[in-house]
């Protein structure tokens, strides 16, 4: 059987809006408002099996789409290290030529933390997984939603994560290089699908309302 599976990045958080790095922040009442809007937009499967990164804004993320989703290790943020938490316009000041690097090369990590490469492996790694996404569906509580829009053959997966995960997951799939990723842009409650069949991994335009 073939597998639909819908990567959909979190709702903003306050410190992503203030230029902060990520340390496990929940949505605030703007972001859950932002995901609540957005659920009628979502091309929600009736049946999928639904997997969420742990962290709090994917989590309260999943919630606010009306979904019950499994926490899953792999779909975790990228780790930021020394950074986390930190503000982008402070570290310009303090680390320019470190956060130079990071922006630009994908072998390039912060301190104590994750380059963009280990993410893909990462990802990479838990697509291809017997245990991962294309084992057999099961079925989420989503309001009012929408269709599969795959054949009967096709169960579809969602998974609730972070806009690195799923520039990530589009270059595993592709089979591009890691160097790529500056190219790829991802907004706050984007989606990207994918979809896995005796080819391997496709990516394919996200079908939203």
């Amino acid at each position: 059987m073939d597998t639909r599976l819908l990567l959909i990045s979190h709702a903003a958080t306050a410190s992503q809006r203030a230029g902060r790095f990520p340390s496990d922040d929940p949505l605030d009442a703007r972001g859950t408002a932002e995901a609540q809007a957005a659920r009628a937009r979502l091309a929600l499967a009736h049946e999928a099996r639904v997997f969420t990164s742990p962290a709090a804004c994917a989590r309260d993320t999943a919630a606010a789409l009306g979904l019950n989703a499994t926490p899953t290790a792999a779909l975790a943020d990228i780790d930021y290290g020394d950074w986390r938490g930190q503000r982008l316009a402070d570290l310009a000041n303090e680390a320019p030529l470190q956060l130079a690097a990071w922006t630009r090369d994908a072998d390039t990590a912060p301190p104590g933390g994750e380059s963009f490469s280990q993410l893909v492996q990462r990802i990479g790694a838990w697509l291809d997984a017997p245990d991962g996404p294309t084992t057999s569906a099961s079925t989420c509580n989503a309001a009012n939603p929408a269709p599969p829009a795959a054949s009967p053959q096709t169960h579809t997966v969602l998974a609730i994560t972070h806009a690195p995960l799923l520039r990530a997951a589009i270059v595993h799939a592709l089979g591009a290089s890691a160097q790529v990723f500056p190219r790829i842009e991802i907004a706050p409650l984007s989606v990207v699908e994918l979809r896995h069949s005796r080819r391997g991994w496709t990516w394919w335009p996200a079908a939203t309302r």
